[in-house]
C-alpha cells in the first residue's frame, strides 16, 4: 500500500495514505466492490455516455437506474449532470471509449456538483500513466477537499494484462464497508504478486519501465497519425491522440460502421465499432483504434489498407 501512495503522490498528486487502499483483482473486481457497497436498486447513477461496457453491466446487475450523460471533445459535459445522482462514473484522465481529457475547469465543475449533490463520484483512472502532450493534469482526488472521490487505477495497463492487480482508494470513512465488501467477494488478492510488485514499483526500475513503455508508445502513435494523414487526409477527424493507448476515428462521410469493420476485417485490419459503447443512439459512426501491441510498420500498413475500406 505504501509503495502504490508514494507512486501517485508524485505520478498523479492523488492525496492519500496507506490505510485508504484497498487492493482488488484488477480494476473489474474495484468497481464490483464499489456498486456492492454503494448502490441500491433504482438508485439514479451518472455514467458517460458512450461509456466502458464493464462498469455499465456490473451497475446494472445491482438495479441503478442509469442516466446517460453525453460526452463531447472536452470529455463529460458536467452542464448536463442530473441533479438527482447519487454517484457519477467518470474517466476524465483518458475518456473511454473517445479519448477526451476532461479540462481543469470541468473538473472542478464536476466536483462543486458532487458537492452540491452529496454524491460520490468514481474517477476511473485506467490508463493515466500515458499522456504525450502537455502537463497531465491533478487527478479529482487530488483536487477533492470533501472526500467525495474514489480513485481507481489498476497495474493491468501499465505492467501486462494478465497481472490483476489493481487498487481503490476510499474516503477514510468508507474504509471498513469496503475491506469488509472485498473479504466477502475473495478473502484477498495473492500477497506474493502484491510483494513482488511492492517491490518492483517502490525502486526505481518501475519509472524507468513507465517512461520507456511512454516512449514506445509516442513514437507508435506518431507513425499512426502521420499515417492518417497521408492515408485519410480529412475523411477523418481523431479524438484521443492526446493520452493512452488507443484513438477514435470519426469518418466525415456517411458509412456504415459494420461495413467498415466487415471490409477492414477482409484486409486482414482489426478494427471495433465504437456504437456499442452507447446507451443511447451514437450521433455519428466511430472507428477504434488500439495502437500499443503493434510495430510501427504493422501501424502503416493497417492504416493503408483501411483507407481503402473509408
Amino acid at each position: 500500500m505504501a509503495a502504490i501512495c508514494d507512486h501517485l503522490r508524485r505520478s498523479r498528486a492523488v492525496a492519500c495514505d496507506p490505510s485508504q487502499i484497498i487492493v482488488v483483482n484488477g480494476s473489474q473486481q474495484a468497481l464490483d466492490v464499489i456498486a456492492r457497497v454503494l448502490v441500491e436498486p433504482h438508485q439514479p447513477v451518472a455514467i458517460e455516455d458512450p461509456s466502458y461496457q464493464g462498469t455499465r453491466e456490473i451497475l446494472r446487475s445491482v438495479g441503478a437506474r442509469l442516466l446517460p450523460v453525453p460526452v463531447d471533445r472536452d470529455g463529460l459535459v458536467t452542464a448536463k449532470l442530473p441533479s438527482n445522482a447519487h454517484l457519477a462514473f467518470v474517466t476524465p484522465s483518458h475518456h473511454f471509449p473517445t479519448g477526451a481529457i476532461l479540462p481543469l475547469e470541468r473538473r472542478l465543475a464536476l466536483l462543486d456538483c458532487a458537492r452540491r449533490m452529496k454524491a460520490v463520484v468514481v474517477e476511473d483512472d485506467y490508463d493515466g500513466e500515458f499522456r504525450y502532450t502537455g502537463q497531465p493534469l491533478e487527478s479529482l482526488q487530488g483536487l477533492a477537499r470533501e472526500g467525495r472521490v474514489i480513485y481507481v487505477g489498476t497495474f493491468s495497463r501499465t505492467i501486462f494484462s494478465a497481472l490483476r492487480i489493481g487498487y481503490l482508494i476510499v474516503p477514510k470513512r468508507l474504509v471498513a464497508a469496503f475491506a469488509a465488501a472485498k473479504w466477502l467477494c475473495d478473502r484477498h488478492t495473492a500477497t506474493l504478486e502484491q510483494q513482488t510488485l511492492a517491490e518492483f514499483v517502490s525502486s526505481e526500475t518501475y519509472e524507468r519501465y513507465l517512461r520507456r513503455v511512454r516512449r514506445k508508445n509516442a513514437s507508435r502513435r506518431k507513425a499512426l497519425l502521420f499515417s492518417i494523414r497521408t492515408y485519410l487526409g480529412e475523411r477523418v477527424e481523431v479524438t484521443g491522440d492526446g493520452a493512452g493507448a488507443h484513438i477514435v476515428l470519426w469518418p466525415r462521410g456517411r458509412i456504415s460502421e459494420k461495413s467498415v469493420i466487415f471490409n477492414a476485417a477482409k484486409r486482414e485490419v482489426g478494427v471495433y465499432g465504437i456504437s456499442p459503447y452507447y446507451l443511447k443512439q451514437p450521433p455519428r459512426t466511430g472507428i477504434l483504434l488500439g495502437y500499443s501491441r503493434l510495430r510501427e510498420g504493422q501501424i502503416r500498413e493497417g492504416i493503408r489498407r483501411l483507407a481503402e475500406v473509408i
